[in-house]
């Protein structure tokens, strides 16, 4: 156990933009407990943009599994070298071999994430000072918190919360002003990986009956290769409003905090707007929805079964009525192929919640007044 309070901690998180966003309730905690200690990051460079988003962190420091210029080995030896016995405390949340290493070297106090097969985690079990395993069982925020255990810290009750600066607000003030809209709901339909999508006929006919609603829709999205073919795939309606490519991460986080709600793909735009308590209408494919279903901050929950409708709170999980929904699985073929089960998901359903939804919310805002 830590002799006093650290003063330089070392988060690292691997892995996606979910992963990295979803660290913030372990780094908030950590900020409260400690009295403010210097926090550092160790992330990969495509999450970059999400991580700066973070607050009460210092340094991040980035590795490239995608740049040619930048060989693996050599960009390790660089980070070690900038790490090594740097901080009082290193937490690892992924259980990544190199990951596990980095933890190693950098803090007096290494705690990290293993694996639950003891023939691949054993080396981890026997050099980290402290772990635990990696259960899909369990919300990644559930598995990111776990360390605070380890620390005697508690963590009853995490929460998401999402910040983005007053000048990304003036932006998208003006954008949304000059198309002459207020009110309005996020349609999201992109993600990192095209097994995760919902098909171009379904969301295109789902689109077309909320065009009907009358509620002006904001479609976002990056500039990635797969969300800029979805944007040449949409269609012309008068309530669409086509923002792909158009906003940073600052801006679009400051976009989804003015949204009325989220419809889309399981993504980190997904847990953006859990964290800013928004209604949220979520399609789910292969994902493991207890691992990866939108946090509820006002329940302390997520989803821990799988059906073809769910809510709880102020989310609305959609899923095939198929035996194998929340496989886990990178699409059918587990290598970044279809998921058959997204093409199961009745778009109409998911219109009939949403109109459903703000019929009531019309009722409500009518008897206020």
């Amino acid at each position: 156990m830590l002799d006093g309070p650290p003063h330089r901690i070392l988060v690292i998180v691997q892995r996606s933009n979910g992963d990295v966003f979803l660290s913030s309730p372990l780094i908030e905690a950590l900020f409260l407990a400690y009295g403010g200690p210097s926090i550092d990051l160790l992330v990969n460079s495509d999450t970059l943009a999400i991580a700066e988003t973070l607050p009460h962190i210092n340094e991040i420091h980035q590795f490239s599994y995608t740049d040619p210029a930048k060989g693996r080995f050599a960009q390790t030896s660089e980070l070690i070298k900038k790490i090594a016995r740097r901080y009082d405390l290193s937490i690892n949340l992924t259980t990544s071999d190199r990951s596990v290493i980095f933890a190693l070297l950098a803090g007096h106090i290494s705690i990290s994430a293993v694996e639950h097969d003891r023939k691949r985690s054993w080396w981890k079990r026997r050099f980290l000072s402290f772990y635990y395993e990696f259960d899909t069982a369990r919300h990644i925020i559930e598995n990111n918190t776990a360390a605070l255990g380890l620390l005697g810290i508690g963590s009853a009750k995490p929460a998401i919360t999402s910040y983005h600066s007053p000048e990304a607000a003036e932006r998208v003030e003006k954008m949304l002003i000059g198309i002459g809209i207020t009110e309005f709901l996020v349609f999201h339909p992109g993600a990192q990986y095209n097994y995760k999508v919902y098909p171009e006929k379904a969301r295109n006919a789902l689109l077309e009956r909320l065009n009907r609603l009358g509620v002006p829709i904001v479609v976002t999205g990056s500039k990635s290769a797969l969300d800029l073919e979805i944007k040449r795939t949409l269609p012309q309606l008068e309530n669409v409003h086509d923002f792909i490519g158009r906003t940073s991460m600052d801006e679009l986080i400051a976009l989804s905090d003015r949204s009325l709600a989220y419809i889309g793909a399981d993504t980190l735009n997904m847990h953006i707007a859990a964290s800013q308590n928004k209604r949220i209408f979520a399609i789910f494919g292969p994902t493991i929805l207890t691992t990866w279903s939108p946090w509820s901050n006002a329940l302390h929950a997520c989803a821990r079964l799988n059906s073809p409708v769910q809510t709880y709170g102020n989310v609305t999980i959609f899923q095939a009525d198929m035996p194998c929904a929340g496989c886990g699985k990178t699409g059918c073929d587990d290598h970044h192929g279809a998921s058959e089960c997204l093409y199961q998901i009745d778009s109409d359903r998911i219109a009939e919640e949403i109109e459903g939804w703000l019929t009531i919310s019309s009722s409500q805002l009518l008897l206020k007044q």
